[in-house]
């Protein structure tokens, strides 16, 4: 049984992975500030469904409050660190930068303190598949160069990569970075697409379709998350000895630092995303077609043969199946 800090545990995919750990008889300690990006209520629902199993203790704290989160090190002696606490949402970080930095960026690097001076023999954190910015090179993989973000939330998930090296490099820190490729399912987050889409179909709603429909999104279903990032936890990192630095691998190192892309490894138009819809719901939506949005991209594709090769998983629920078991959760939760 290992002692395991996740943070974000009321978010989407940390209640989830805390469920997962707490099944199999690890102890953990959750940590969220159930800030107010979203809907406090849903947060606090899944934080229930926590707390009333043995294993698990919840700690109310922002990633920034630096003389809390050296206490909790100090004090909770963890084996594993698992951060997916951060300020999400692409379009949000146009409006408000600052938050971004504050979690993201300073909230990230209390953690890598934390790793550094108490023994964590493992650190995995969230990145995202929108570090790949402006790439058009598909499928997007871990050993491609990203230094092209077309928005500030990619660009501090890509300022975390580098932290997370820095540690690798010069405390020995195990890190592993997850490049996240649009997660959905039950409990998810009423900001994203089919969190919308839903609530306003049933509700009679226009649906905002962007970049006229032709969006391609790698839509990877929440257990399929999870799984993924259970297996990479239990694989520790370690350095790849074929690494150089005359033709530097940015998926690798030197030190022990891995990245993993956690994708579907199959695109979906998002026209075709909103017609499974339509066909769980049995409504069709009315939509109101625009153009692409600042800060987004028009197609995201993970490739996935690292996390296959060496953690023996990939992603493979459909979107038929993933929607149709949104669907069942969000009418049985809001009862409608």
């Amino acid at each position: 049984m290992a002692k395991i800090l996740v943070t974000g545990a009321a978010g989407f995919i940390g209640f989830h992975l805390s469920r997962r750990l707490l099944a199999r008889g690890d102890e953990v300690v959750g940590l969220d500030n159930l800030n107010n990006y979203y809907d406090v209520r849903l947060k606090h629902d899944r934080l229930k469904q926590l707390t009333d199993k043995d294993g698990f203790r919840f700690v109310k704290c922002d990633l920034e409050d630096r003389a809390t989160i050296e206490k909790l090190f100090t004090t909770e002696k963890f084996d594993t660190v698992v951060n997916l606490a951060a300020q999400a949402g692409v379009r949000y970080s146009l409006q408000n930068p600052h938050a971004y930095i504050s979690s993201n960026i300073a909230g990230f690097i209390n953690i890598l303190e934390g790793c550094r001076h108490n023994g964590i023999k493992h650190l995995v954190y969230a990145s995202s598949s929108s570090v790949y910015g402006a790439n058009t090179a598909m499928p997007f993989s871990i050993h491609h160069n990203v230094d092209h973000p077309v928005s500030l939330y990619a660009a501090t998930k890509k300022a975390n990569e580098l932290m997370a090296h820095t540690y690798s490099s010069l405390y020995g820190i195990p890190t592993t970075g997850l490049r996240f490729f649009t997660v959905y399912g039950p409990w998810g987050r009423p900001d994203m697409a089919l969190f919308l889409y839903t609530k306003a179909i049933l509700e009679g709603k226009t649906i905002d379709i962007f970049n006229h429909g032709k969006m391609q999104r790698d839509f990877t279903f929440i257990d399929d998350i999870v799984e993924g990032v259970m297996r990479v936890t239990d694989n520790i990192s370690a350095p790849n000895p074929a690494w150089s630095g005359s033709a530097p691998d940015p998926g690798t190192s030197y030190a022990p630092y891995r990245i993993y892309n956690i994708g579907n490894n199959s695109p979906v138009e998002l026209m075709q995303f909103i017609e499974t819809l339509e066909r769980c719901l049995g409504k069709t939506a009315r939509k109101n077609l625009l153009p692409l949005q600042a800060g987004d991209v028009p197609a995201t594709y993970a490739d996935v043969d690292d996390l296959l090769n060496d953690v023996g998983f990939k992603p493979a629920t459909s979107i038929e199946d993933g929607i149709a078991r949104f669907v069942e959760w969000y009418r049985g939760y809001y009862n409608c």
